[in-house]
């Protein structure tokens, strides 16, 4: 994702984000209150870093909550057509929430979820694999996640680092 702008984090941006990690629906005047600033200072600060694309409130879904028992990382060797084409076909699945266009063994590493085994069979032999262009899948399957932390972003390094 490319940002609008590059903007320059201080103090109180890294305070804000932190306290938005912990509860995306914290109200503003919260936060304000915590970090003893105006509601309205807040509000300015989160749409000046929602605007430059360095930080956005979502939602994030346990997938085991959702009904999920198994993740998977994949493996897409492809031929006969372009890894980014197959891509766009592999990001439709619903089941499937990463995918990357990648350089080495595979052209295409995906992250996805299975409700069990009879969802994962059909999910690999009878969608994924039967895509046009699917040479091979490379398969893993995770059997203890130790870290799933999708809101990891290193804002405490330099930008020309």
């Amino acid at each position: 994702m490319e940002r609008v702008s590059q903007i320059e984090l201080d103090e109180t941006d890294h305070a804000i984000i932190a306290l938005l990690r912990a509860d995306g629906r914290l109200p503003f005047r919260s936060i304000a209150r915590e970090l003893g600033l105006t509601e309205a200072t807040v509000r300015s600060r989160v749409r000046r870093l929602e605007e430059s694309r360095t930080m956005r409130v979502v939602a994030v879904t346990d997938i085991e909550a959702a009904g999920f028992g198994m993740l998977l990382a994949i493996g897409v060797q492809v031929e006969s057509r372009s890894p980014e084409e197959v891509a766009r076909e592999l990001a439709a699945v619903p089941e499937v929430f990463s995918v990357n266009v990648v350089v080495g063994a595979q052209d295409i590493e995906i992250l996805m979820v299975a409700e069990d085994q009879v969802a994962l069979h059909r999910l690999l032999h009878e969608r994924i694999a039967a895509m046009p262009g699917v040479r091979r899948l490379t398969p893993a399957l995770a059997v203890n996640v130790l870290k799933n932390q999708p809101d990891w972003v290193p804002f405490d390094r330099g930008a020309s680092a």
